[in-house]
């Protein structure tokens, strides 16, 4: 039983039971609630081939009807369930997002078998593994190891001496909660620190116990090599090219094969650094979450610097699953070898702005689908209404 749950950063950061996601989370979780039935059964043990049938436990509105209408391109049997039938599913595993204590416990409530989720104790060191710490240690060694890599990145537990650090430090910073993700938690001092910065360092090395410090640097391009771990041992699933607005939140991916991927990137460093950054980052991995079982995801920077460029080769990892996973199996499954396009979670304020959208581009960018493979056009992935705001769609060139 697969289930969308974006929230998943925010509530392991709080870490209590009784975590209640913002408003805009909620509506995200209950509009996209059907993504997961396009990368459901994508693991590596399971890639290139379809479940005979997968089960997505849906909040909100269980769009059969949605369903019925994308048959051509997505030949499996998908079960839409309610949070109240859980029970009806005792052996099936559950498969979240992301795991943390209020996700639990709401399983829990509903009748789910314990024995298929994971206990207290697992989830302490999940969020342990989640720390942004580890990125800067493996950020650090990286440097140690690696001439074409760049970046740099601090751990203060003390208020004073990130002040002393922000004031002898030329250039913009960005700060980092250790807990967070998807371009949460981060604050950007343009100039000098603002005493309204200043409460909201105290508050998170009070909450958290530190502040992560990192000097802005001259982005050309963000990426990310995925992996999965079983029981700590790390292997290569694949890149992800993606795009983040000024914020640092997450904007789309671009649906490419890998070797085109490392085409594009090998403009601005050595396919044979990216390998050896591959390889290095499954040991640094196998070794620092030697419990760990699930997907994470290292997010990485082309960045420009004054003779060329260099690459920042561990932003933060994602212990859980990620968009740019979804966009990677998407590409895998669903679309012709070779082919290209977009993937895109977009956000409509305005009522009935994203149906007019989905509308829009369904008659200037038809489908055109050729055994079962994509071959251009546009498909929204999720259910879109009147009343929708999130919507996650893609477009192939």
């Amino acid at each position: 039983m697969y289930l969308f749950n974006p929230e998943n950063d925010l509530a392991l950061a709080n870490f209590t039971a009784n975590y209640t996601p913002p408003a805009s989370a909620t509506r995200m979780t209950e509009e996209l609630a059907i993504l997961p039935i396009w990368y459901a059964g994508m693991d590596r043990r399971t890639l290139g081939r379809n479940n005979k049938e997968t089960v997505v436990i849906a909040e909100g509105e269980l769009n059969h009807s949605f369903l019925a209408s994308i048959k051509k391109v997505l030949p499996l049997h998908a079960s839409l369930i309610p949070f109240s039938d859980i029970a009806l599913y005792p052996h099936l595993k559950i498969v979240p997002w992301g795991w943390n204590p209020t996700l639990r416990k709401r399983l829990v409530s509903y009748g789910a078998n314990e024995e298929v989720l994971p206990s207290p104790e697992e989830l302490i060191c999940l969020r342990h593994y989640s720390s942004r710490k580890h990125a800067i240690g493996i950020l650090g060694e990286l440097k140690t190891e690696e001439a074409g890599v760049c970046g740099e990145s601090h751990f203060f537990t003390d208020t004073e001496e990130l002040y002393n650090w922000l004031e002898s430090s030329p250039g913009n910073k960005v700060l980092k909660m250790p807990l967070s993700g998807s371009g949460k938690g981060l604050i950007w001092i343009l100039g000098g620190i603002t005493e309204k910065q200043r409460d909201w360092c105290r508050r998170v090395v009070r909450e958290q116990g530190g502040v992560v410090a990192e000097p802005v640097l001259s982005k050309v391009q963000d990426f990310a090599m995925e992996f999965y771990l079983h029981e700590g041992k790390a292997s290569f699933t694949g890149y992800s090219l993606f795009s983040t607005a000024a914020s640092g939140a997450y904007a789309g991916n671009e649906l490419l094969s890998d070797a085109r991927i490392e085409e594009k990137l090998g403009r601005f460093a050595s396919i044979e650094l990216l390998h050896r950054l591959r390889y290095s980052m499954e040991e640094k991995l196998s070794h620092r979450f030697p419990l760990y079982t699930g997907y994470a995801g290292v997010d990485m920077m082309v960045c420009e610097i004054s003779c060329g460029y260099c690459i920042q080769p561990c932003v933060e990892i994602n212990m859980r699953m990620n968009m740019g996973l979804v966009a990677r199996f998407f590409h895998e499954r669903y679309m012709h070898p070779g082919g290209e396009g977009k993937f895109v979670v977009d956000y409509f304020k305005k009522p009935e702005s994203a149906l007019s959208f989905n509308e829009k581009m369904q008659r200037e960018s038809p489908l055109k689908v050729e055994n079962g493979k994509i071959l251009s056009g546009y498909l929204s992935l999720t259910p879109v209404t009147k009343t929708t705001s999130y919507v996650a769609y893609v477009s192939v060139f």
